[in-house]
């Protein structure tokens, strides 16, 4: 092989190459974004369900309050 037929591979290697991290940097950014988006979810249930609970809390402390 002659040096002008190696450079030429060795340019298509590095294009494949730079189009799959390409591919993977996209894949990574919807990953963070899907976790971004799962996290705040989370969140509110997670203070809803707080908050619920502290209802229910409150509620049980003035019945039994109201019973003595």
């Amino acid at each position: 092989m002659d040096m002008e037929t190696r450079m030429a591979l060795v340019e298509q290697n590095y294009q494949n190459l730079e189009k799959r991290i390409d591919k993977v940097e996209e894949k990574i950014d919807d990953i963070k974004e899907q976790m971004t988006n799962s996290q705040g979810a989370l969140i509110k249930v997670i203070i809803g369900t707080t908050g619920t609970i502290l209802v229910a809390l409150i509620s049980t402390i003035g019945v039994i309050l109201t019973q003595t």
